[in-house]
Protein backbone atom coordinates (compact mmCIF):
# COMPACT_ATOMS: atom_id res chain seq x y z
CA UNK A 1 0.00 0.00 0.00
CA UNK A 2 1.46 3.39 -1.25
CA UNK A 3 1.67 5.96 1.95
CA UNK A 4 0.28 9.26 1.56
CA UNK A 5 2.95 11.63 1.36
CA UNK A 6 1.21 14.28 3.61
CA UNK A 7 0.35 12.42 6.42
CA UNK A 8 2.31 9.25 6.19
CA UNK A 9 -0.55 7.08 6.20
CA UNK A 10 -1.91 4.17 3.80
CA UNK A 11 -4.29 5.24 1.32
CA UNK A 12 -7.57 7.02 2.57
CA UNK A 13 -10.28 5.22 1.13
CA UNK A 14 -12.69 7.85 2.34
CA UNK A 15 -12.80 11.48 0.37
CA UNK A 16 -13.68 14.25 2.73
CA UNK A 17 -17.33 14.83 1.92
CA UNK A 18 -18.21 17.76 -0.34
CA UNK A 19 -20.40 19.94 1.06
CA UNK A 20 -24.18 19.30 0.98
CA UNK A 21 -23.52 15.80 0.67
CA UNK A 22 -24.97 14.58 3.97
CA UNK A 23 -28.31 16.24 3.09
CA UNK A 24 -28.19 14.57 -0.35
CA UNK A 25 -26.97 11.27 1.27
CA UNK A 26 -29.44 11.04 3.88
CA UNK A 27 -32.35 12.05 1.25
CA UNK A 28 -30.96 8.89 -1.04
CA UNK A 29 -30.87 6.41 1.48
CA UNK A 30 -34.46 7.45 2.75
CA UNK A 31 -35.79 7.28 -1.13
CA UNK A 32 -33.86 4.07 -1.29
CA UNK A 33 -35.07 1.88 2.01
CA UNK A 34 -38.00 3.48 1.76
CA UNK A 35 -38.44 2.24 -1.65
CA UNK A 36 -37.58 -1.18 -1.17
CA UNK A 37 -39.96 -1.77 1.94
CA UNK A 38 -42.62 -0.28 -0.22
CA UNK A 39 -41.42 -3.53 -2.88
CA UNK A 40 -40.96 -5.81 -0.20
CA UNK A 41 -44.77 -5.12 1.12
CA UNK A 42 -46.40 -5.76 -1.91
CA UNK A 43 -44.55 -8.86 -2.52
CA UNK A 44 -45.62 -9.53 0.92
CA UNK A 45 -48.83 -8.89 0.61
CA UNK A 46 -48.92 -11.04 -2.87
CA UNK A 47 -46.80 -13.68 -2.07
CA UNK A 48 -47.45 -14.06 1.80
CA UNK A 49 -51.08 -12.69 1.90
CA UNK A 50 -51.67 -14.11 -1.19
CA UNK A 51 -53.63 -10.81 -2.66
CA UNK A 52 -53.08 -11.33 -6.80
CA UNK A 53 -51.92 -7.94 -7.86
CA UNK A 54 -53.83 -6.37 -10.82
CA UNK A 55 -52.29 -5.44 -14.07
CA UNK A 56 -52.81 -1.40 -12.26
CA UNK A 57 -50.58 -3.04 -9.16
CA UNK A 58 -48.04 -4.11 -11.11
CA UNK A 59 -47.65 -1.25 -13.03
CA UNK A 60 -47.04 0.74 -9.61
CA UNK A 61 -44.05 -1.13 -9.11
CA UNK A 62 -42.18 -0.30 -12.08
CA UNK A 63 -41.01 3.31 -10.66
CA UNK A 64 -40.01 1.90 -7.43
CA UNK A 65 -37.68 -1.10 -9.58
CA UNK A 66 -36.18 2.37 -11.04
CA UNK A 67 -36.34 4.81 -8.52
CA UNK A 68 -34.36 2.32 -5.91
CA UNK A 69 -31.64 1.76 -7.47
CA UNK A 70 -30.73 5.30 -8.73
CA UNK A 71 -31.35 6.43 -5.26
CA UNK A 72 -28.69 3.99 -4.36
CA UNK A 73 -26.58 5.39 -6.39
CA UNK A 74 -27.14 8.89 -5.74
CA UNK A 75 -25.96 8.22 -1.92
CA UNK A 76 -22.70 6.51 -3.74
CA UNK A 77 -22.49 9.10 -5.91
CA UNK A 78 -22.77 12.44 -2.95
CA UNK A 79 -19.71 11.85 -1.15
CA UNK A 80 -17.75 12.42 -4.79
CA UNK A 81 -20.13 14.13 -6.86
CA UNK A 82 -22.38 16.44 -5.79
CA UNK A 83 -24.04 17.48 -9.27
CA UNK A 84 -24.70 13.84 -10.55
CA UNK A 85 -25.61 12.34 -7.33
CA UNK A 86 -28.15 15.55 -7.62
CA UNK A 87 -29.61 14.84 -11.06
CA UNK A 88 -30.13 10.97 -10.08
CA UNK A 89 -32.18 12.13 -7.19
CA UNK A 90 -34.21 14.41 -8.57
CA UNK A 91 -34.45 11.41 -11.71
CA UNK A 92 -35.91 9.50 -9.06
CA UNK A 93 -38.44 11.82 -7.18
CA UNK A 94 -39.71 12.63 -10.74
CA UNK A 95 -40.22 8.46 -10.86
CA UNK A 96 -41.69 8.26 -7.67
CA UNK A 97 -44.28 11.48 -8.39
CA UNK A 98 -45.34 9.66 -11.44
CA UNK A 99 -45.48 6.27 -9.54
CA UNK A 100 -48.31 8.61 -7.18
CA UNK A 101 -50.20 10.03 -10.22
CA UNK A 102 -50.64 6.41 -11.28
CA UNK A 103 -51.49 4.92 -8.04
CA UNK A 104 -54.28 8.14 -7.82
CA UNK A 105 -55.66 7.00 -10.88
CA UNK A 106 -55.99 3.59 -9.84
CA UNK A 107 -57.73 4.72 -6.30
CA UNK A 108 -59.68 7.00 -8.69
CA UNK A 109 -60.56 3.37 -10.62
CA UNK A 110 -61.42 1.82 -7.29
CA UNK A 111 -63.79 3.94 -5.87
CA UNK A 112 -65.38 4.87 -9.58
CA UNK A 113 -64.16 8.30 -9.59
CA UNK A 114 -63.38 7.32 -13.50
CA UNK A 115 -63.20 4.21 -15.69
CA UNK A 116 -59.90 1.75 -15.42
CA UNK A 117 -58.23 -0.41 -18.34
CA UNK A 118 -61.08 -1.95 -19.86
CA UNK A 119 -58.71 -5.23 -19.45
CA UNK A 120 -58.70 -5.29 -15.82
CA UNK A 121 -62.22 -2.94 -15.46
CA UNK A 122 -64.35 -5.62 -16.81
CA UNK A 123 -65.58 -2.88 -19.64
CA UNK A 124 -63.91 -4.94 -22.24
CA UNK A 125 -65.89 -6.63 -25.72
CA UNK A 126 -66.50 -10.36 -25.69
CA UNK A 127 -64.31 -11.85 -28.25
CA UNK A 128 -64.76 -15.60 -27.83
CA UNK A 129 -67.10 -18.12 -29.21
CA UNK A 130 -67.07 -19.89 -26.21
CA UNK A 131 -67.92 -17.41 -23.69
CA UNK A 132 -69.24 -19.98 -21.04
CA UNK A 133 -66.24 -22.54 -20.94
CA UNK A 134 -64.18 -19.18 -20.86
CA UNK A 135 -66.02 -17.28 -17.98
CA UNK A 136 -65.42 -20.53 -15.92
CA UNK A 137 -62.02 -20.85 -16.25
CA UNK A 138 -60.89 -17.35 -16.65
CA UNK A 139 -59.49 -15.36 -13.52
CA UNK A 140 -59.11 -11.98 -13.89
CA UNK A 141 -57.92 -9.68 -11.16
CA UNK A 142 -60.05 -6.27 -11.45
CA UNK A 143 -58.19 -3.48 -11.31
CA UNK A 144 -61.68 -1.51 -10.44
CA UNK A 145 -62.27 -3.60 -6.91
CA UNK A 146 -60.02 -3.15 -3.77
CA UNK A 147 -58.95 -6.42 -2.09
CA UNK A 148 -57.75 -4.95 0.61
CA UNK A 149 -58.60 -1.68 3.07
CA UNK A 150 -57.41 -0.61 6.07
CA UNK A 151 -58.76 2.69 7.39
CA UNK A 152 -60.73 3.06 4.19
CA UNK A 153 -57.73 3.17 2.09
CA UNK A 154 -56.51 0.71 -0.34
CA UNK A 155 -52.92 -0.64 -1.21
CA UNK A 156 -53.26 2.13 -4.08
CA UNK A 157 -54.06 4.57 -1.96
CA UNK A 158 -51.74 4.22 0.80
CA UNK A 159 -48.99 3.92 -2.26
CA UNK A 160 -50.27 7.39 -3.50
CA UNK A 161 -49.20 8.76 0.00
CA UNK A 162 -45.94 6.58 0.52
CA UNK A 163 -44.52 7.84 -3.40
CA UNK A 164 -45.69 11.06 -2.82
CA UNK A 165 -43.93 11.22 0.46
CA UNK A 166 -40.93 9.55 -1.22
CA UNK A 167 -40.80 11.61 -4.02
CA UNK A 168 -41.07 14.88 -1.88
CA UNK A 169 -38.11 13.58 0.04
CA UNK A 170 -35.98 12.87 -3.22
CA UNK A 171 -37.00 16.20 -4.67
CA UNK A 172 -36.06 18.19 -1.46
CA UNK A 173 -32.65 16.16 -1.22
CA UNK A 174 -32.20 16.97 -4.75
CA UNK A 175 -32.73 20.49 -4.58
CA UNK A 176 -31.77 21.85 -1.69
CA UNK A 177 -28.08 19.95 -1.47
CA UNK A 178 -25.61 23.10 -1.59
CA UNK A 179 -24.03 23.03 -5.23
Amino acid sequence: MAANAATGRGLDFHPAATPGSGRLTTAALVVALGGAATLAGAWFFQLVIGLAPCPLCLEQRIPYYIAVPVALLAALLARRSLMPARLLLIVAGLLLAGGAALALYHAGVEWKWWAGPTECSGTGPVTSTNILQDLQTAHVVRCDEAAWRLFGLSLAGYNVLIASALALVALWGGLTARR
